[in-house]
């Protein structure tokens, strides 16, 4: 009993530390872009063919919403508390496309401040999947499935990045095209270790762009 109140207490505690640590960290995150400028989204990917992938939906509570930093620190709970590298890799996937989604959502809303933060965290937390699933590999466990999802969900990442470049204001642009050239490193590192792992990866309808 005294152990299950342990537990108890102590992940209330984690929970508020994890609160107080993403409120902080959002409101250091700060930008300010002039009004956005509106481009045909259909000339942006050109002739290259749409990449085949479906993002989860992100849910009524954004990032602009008053409740988001508690669905914020949960997320980052939620992989604390999980114990296996694979299951952490799966989670960091789903926040990484929930966010970006939630991301361009912003943009079209006209608020480019707060979606280009959370377009970066989006990013962040898809690099944090191939670290897990490096971490899963090594361990021994066939990450075959995941790392060709891994794959192709990169690439719409980027598909979705350049949508975002379309109708974002001028001034965000360059902060956007650094998130892009991230991008472009995540999907060669899982590459990479679809290679080691000798699994076939998706091709890349950006290549040489």
């Amino acid at each position: 009993m005294v152990r299950r109140i342990l537990v108890v207490l102590t992940t209330i505690a984690l929970s508020l530390i994890i609160l107080f640590v993403s409120i902080t960290q959002t409101a250091q995150v700060k930008y300010s872009f002039n009004a956005p400028s509106r481009l045909d989204q259909e000339k942006v990917l050109g002739d290259k063919e749409m990449v085949e992938y479906y993002f989860p939906y992100p849910g009524r509570v954004l990032p602009d919403h008053p409740l988001w930093p508690v669905k914020a620190a949960r997320d980052q709970l939620w992989i604390l508390i999980t114990p296996k590298s694979e299951r952490k890799a799966e989670l960091d996937l789903l926040f990484a496309n929930k966010r970006l989604v939630s991301s361009k959502i912003l943009f079209v809303e006209d608020k480019p401040e707060l979606a280009l933060s959370v377009l970066t965290k989006a990013e962040k937390y898809l690099e944090e999947a191939i670290n897990q699933e490096e971490n899963a590999r090594a361990s021994g466990v066939d990450t075959k499935s995941f790392l060709r999802e891994l794959a192709t969900a990169s690439l719409k990442h980027r598909e979705i990045i350049e949508e975002i470049m379309a109708i974002a204001p001028d001034d965000a642009k360059p902060m956007i095209a650094e998130v892009r050239e991230h991008s472009k490193r995540i999907f060669q590192s899982v590459l990479a270790a679809a290679k080691d792992a000798k699994v076939q990866a998706p091709s890349d309808p950006f290549d040489g762009n």
